[in-house]
C-alpha cells in the first residue's frame, strides 16, 4: 500500500506531546514525499507551530465538546474539516475515547496505537505492543512508527523557535532583570500533580546556593499554583530568584532553556522539553516510573525516592506524605554540580 497521507492524533498533556515529537521526524524520514496532519489541543500547540515535519495541524477544542449540546453542535463542523483529507493511516498516540473519536473520523483503512490503550480506543486502532511496550514512553511511540515501517535511524525532537520568539524571550528575560548572557540554571517548580512538586523550602535553599555559585536561578511555571510557590520561595531565599513564571510562551520559554546550563524539575512539561532540547536535565521523580517517564537519554540524571510506594501513579498522595521531600538538597547539589 502507497502511504499518502497520515494523521497523527497526540492531543495533551505538553509533556505527552514532547514525548511523541519524533514520531513527525521518523515519519518524514521513511516517508519523505507522505502529507503529515496533527491533532493537538490548543495548551500544546505552540510546540508544533513552525515544525518542519508536519503540514498541518488541526486544533480540537476538548471545552466545545464537554456537554451533549457542544457535542452536537460542534461535531458535524469538526467532522467536516478531519474529512477534508483521504487519510491512509492514522496513529492514536493517545489512547482514550476523544482520540479514538478522531481515529474513527478519519476513515483511514489502518489504524494503529500504542499499547495499553484504554477507554476502548484499542477498538478503533490496533494496539501496537512492540519492543519497547515497558520501555520509554518515547520509545513506545516510535514502536509505533515502525509497525508503519518506518525505520527510525535517530530520535530527533523537532521544536522550531524563531527569530522573533527568541528576541522576544531576551526581551522578557531583560525586563525580569536578567542577563541571558550570564550562567543560568532554569527551576520548574510547578506541576499539575501536588506529588510531583518539590518542597518550596528546598528550592530556596537551591537558589541560595546557586547565587553563592554565581549561578542565577531562573523559576519558570504558569498559572495561580506556580504564582503561589513562587511566592513561597523568595519568602524563603536570602536573594529572590528571577521570576518568569507566566512571562512566556511554550516557545519563549524553549529558547531560554536552550540557552541555560541545566533544569531541575519534576515529571513535567518543562523537563521533558529540555531534555528533548539536548539540555541537562535534574529530574526529581517519586509518583511516575522514571524508566518510562524520565527524561529521554539522560536516565543517569534522575533523582528518585527511596520508596516501596513509588510508581504509585497518583496525583495525591493516599498516604498524605510529600513524595518528593525525600529528596535532599544534597542529592540535587551532587548532580547538578556536573554541569555548572
Amino acid at each position: 500500500m502507497t502511504i499518502n497521507n497520515i494523521m497523527v492524533v497526540k492531543l495533551s498533556a505538553i509533556g505527552d506531546v514532547i514525548h511523541a515529537l519524533p514520531v513527525s521526524y521518523a515519519i518524514k524520514e521513511s516517508f519523505p514525499n507522505c502529507r503529515l496532519t496533527w491533532v493537538v489541543e490548543p495548551p500544546a500547540y505552540d510546540l508544533l507551530r513552525n515544525n518542519p515535519y508536519i503540514d498541518k495541524i488541526i486544533v480540537f477544542e476538548k471545552k466545545k465538546f464537554k456537554s451533549l449540546g457542544g457535542f452536537l453542535k460542534n461535531i458535524p463542523s469538526f467532522s467536516s474539516v478531519i474529512r477534508q483529507e483521504k487519510y491512509d493511516v492514522v496513529l492514536d498516540l493517545q489512547g482514550l475515547g476523544k482520540s479514538a473519536a478522531i481515529a474513527y473520523l478519519s476513515n483511514a483503512p489502518i489504524k494503529l496505537g500504542c499499547a495499553n490503550m484504554r477507554e476502548f480506543s484499542g477498538w478503533v486502532s490496533k494496539p501496537v505492543c512492540g519492543r519497547n511496550q515497558n520501555g520509554h514512553i518515547v520509545e513506545r511511540y516510535l514502536d509505533v512508527a515502525r509497525e508503519l515501517g518506518c525505520k527510525v535511524n535517530q530520535v530527533v525532537f523537532p521544536v522550531k523557535i524563531t527569530q522573533e520568539e527568541s528576541e522576544l524571550a531576551e526581551r522578557i528575560a531583560q525586563q525580569a532583570g536578567m542577563n541571558i548572557e550570564n550562567k543560568y540554571v532554569v527551576l520548574a517548580v510547578g506541576a499539575n500533580w501536588p506529588n510531583k512538586r518539590w518542597p518550596t523550602s528546598y528550592y530556596a535553599k537551591l537558589v541560595d546556593w546557586l547565587y553563592d555559585k554565581n549561578i542565577i536561578p531562573v523559576v519558570i511555571g504558569g498559572g495561580v499554583v506556580d504564582d503561589r510557590l513562587i511566592a513561597e520561595i523568595n519568602e524563603k531565599s536570602e536573594i529572590p530568584p528571577i521570576d518568569l513564571v507566566g512571562k512566556t510562551t511554550l516557545k519563549q520559554l524553549a529558547y531560554l532553556i536552550k540557552k541555560s546550563v541545566a533544569l531541575v524539575g519534576g515529571d513535567t512539561g518543562p523537563m521533558h522539553l529540555a531534555a528533548g532540547l539536548g539540555k541537562s536535565v535534574v529530574a526529581l521523580m517519586g509518583p511516575t516510573d522514571a524508566n518510562r517517564n524520565g527524561p529521554y537519554g539522560q536516565l543517569g540524571n534522575i533523582i528518585e525516592i527511596d520508596a516501596d510506594c513509588k510508581y504509585c501513579w497518583k496525583r495525591k498522595c493516599p498516604l498524605d506524605k510529600d513524595c518528593l521531600a525525600q529528596i535532599s538538597v544534597e542529592q540535587v547539589k551532587e548532580k547538578l554540580i556536573h554541569f555548572i
